[in-house]
């Protein structure tokens, strides 16, 4: 079944941007191309010589709702999390390829002069990040102006694509949560879709959701199926570390069986108690083995 997709603006609500007042980053701007991108920076005031941690969440995440994640790896990382295009603060775009979306973050790496940063996705983000990291490997662009990524951490990519399946959530599933949160919505009904989730997750969730937009959702998909993930992961350079939810239906047993045969270079974490959020579905569990991971490539 093919989803409508309309033209309803998106929006940013009052009481959205006043949650901004309750994290311990500050809001900063960069330009890619004629776009206006909106990042979240947890050290912008205080550690800026600590390693960036540029991170870049799913298809219906604004940069706000990683907060909690983001907090929690202060003490080793510079966290920056992105509002990739189309979602939070930033600009929509005319188009939404994976192309797009790494040409929007190597300029955030550029216009922020960060230096041998480490990237981090999850979902969506984890497959912008693969191809970041492979082209950047493959064409030296990204080792510009020391912007050559020190590590990657690649959270459930959907490996979905040509040939390979659906991706198991359906647009119409996200365009229902979409028209929820337009209509407005609260953390009980969020709850209803997402029971799992801490109650402060949920909130943000009812307040965020209305400023992605349709087109982007739908596009990246879209995308979900027509561009592969395993054109990229192969070129992705170590060190690299994939970390996948035991009970994800995003990455399955044989999806990471063929990860390991194509990257053997690669390192693989499974994350107990969990599915494709991870982090929503087991925090405490999820954000030790991010740690880890991060440490190791520290």
């Amino acid at each position: 079944m093919t989803a409508a997709v309309g033209t309803q603006a998106r929006s940013v609500q009052q009481n959205a941007l006043a949650d901004l007042a309750d994290i311990p980053a500050t809001s900063r701007w960069v330009h890619s191309g004629a776009l206006r991108l909106h990042v979240l920076d947890y050290g912008a005031g205080t550690d800026r010589a600590a390693v960036p941690l540029v991170m870049l969440p799913g298809i219906t995440s604004p940069a706000i709702t990683m907060d909690f994640v983001a907090r929690e790896l202060t003490d080793l990382v510079r966290p920056i999390v992105l509002d990739v295009r189309g979602r939070g603060m930033s600009d929509s775009g005319d188009s939404y390829t994976l192309d797009d979306y790494a040409a929007d973050t190597l300029a955030v790496l550029a216009e922020l002069e960060l230096d041998r940063p480490l990237l981090f996705g999850h979902s969506m983000g984890a497959r912008i990040v693969a191809v970041v990291a492979a082209a950047g490997h493959a064409s030296g662009l990204a080792a510009q102006d020391g912007a050559q990524p020190r590590g990657t951490v690649l959270v459930d990519p959907p490996m979905s694509g040509p040939g390979r399946g659906q991706y198991p959530t359906t647009l119409a599933a996200f365009l229902g949560q979409l028209a929820e949160a337009r209509r407005g919505t609260d953390a009980d009904e969020v709850a209803r879709s997402w029971p799992r989730w801490p109650r402060r997750e949920q909130e943000l969730r009812a307040r965020w959701l209305s400023s992605c937009d349709e087109a982007a959702i739908a596009a990246t998909h879209a995308g979900f199926e027509s561009e592969d993930f395993f054109a990229a992961w192969p070129s992705v350079p170590a060190p690299t570390v994939l970390l996948h939810g035991a009970d994800s239906p995003v990455v399955t047993a044989a999806g990471v069986a063929e990860a390991r045969a194509v990257n053997p270079a690669a390192r693989f974490v499974s994350i107990p108690d969990a599915g494709h959020m991870v982090f929503w579905d087991n925090p405490a569990t999820a954000l030790t083995l991010v740690r880890e991971a991060l440490t190791t490539l520290i």
